[in-house]
């Protein structure tokens, strides 16, 4: 992912919060004879390994599974808030006009090669994890053992699991830091006042990281 300086995000709690944050990822590999790609709920690990470990299924019937069985090269994207930018929110635009739209987004990408694996009880493990942690602060939460045993059985010989150490992770904040403060401030007030809910997290996405910017300033 090209990614300038200005908008690289380094720190690896944050990057993992945002992971965890995006839940459904697309995940890339290059297989015998194009690119495949899925969606996929993971799971993610932190402790395990440099970068941490994501964990997730395919379908038995997805042929991806075998590009990482074969040792294939993973990409897992994970998209956060993303928001179209209109000159018109720009100060500066009134002074000179040098002003064009742009699209502010956070994006994290993962990558490495994965362990497949088929095993009945640590596929029910894994599906267990991900249903319990999207179930979590419902009223009544599912649990997979709601579901007769012999059901889940039959399913989980549906589906191929895949452990994947993250051997390089990039993360990108592209929230207007390129542009003054003035112009920072009429973007965040400009999202603030969408009625769509991705513009407003970005507003309050970007008022994080400007606060935070100041606190680093302040001696």
């Amino acid at each position: 992912m090209f990614t300038p300086s200005i908008h690289r995000q380094n720190d690896l709690p944050t990057l993992h919060q945002q992971i965890a944050a995006s839940g459904l990822a697309t995940m890339v590999s290059q297989g015998p004879n194009a690119l495949q790609a899925s969606h996929l709920p993971l799971l993610l690990e932190p402790g395990e390994g440099e970068f941490g470990t994501l964990y997730g299924h395919f379908a038995r019937a997805n042929p991806q599974w075998r590009d990482l069985a074969g040792g294939a090269e993973v990409l897992a994207i994970f998209q956060g808030p993303d928001a179209y930018v209109s000159p018109d929110w720009y100060p500066s635009k009134a002074e000179h006009h040098k002003s064009v739209p742009t699209w502010n987004y956070i994006a994290v990408h993962a990558q490495g090669r994965a362990e497949v694996f088929d095993d009945g009880e640590r596929l029910l493990q894994l599906v267990s994890r991900l249903s319990d942690r999207h179930e979590a602060g419902r009223a009544k939460p599912w649990a997979v053992s709601d579901a007769p045993r012999d059901y889940i059985d039959a399913m989980l010989r549906a589906i191929v699991g895949f452990a994947l150490p993250i051997r390089r992770l990039d993360g990108q904040w592209k929230l207007s830091q390129n542009r003054d403060a003035a112009d920072q401030a009429g973007v965040r007030e400009g999202l603030a006042a969408s009625l769509g809910d991705r513009d407003r997290e970005m507003a309050r996405r970007m008022t994080a990281l400007s606060e935070a910017a100041n606190r680093e300033e302040t001696p």
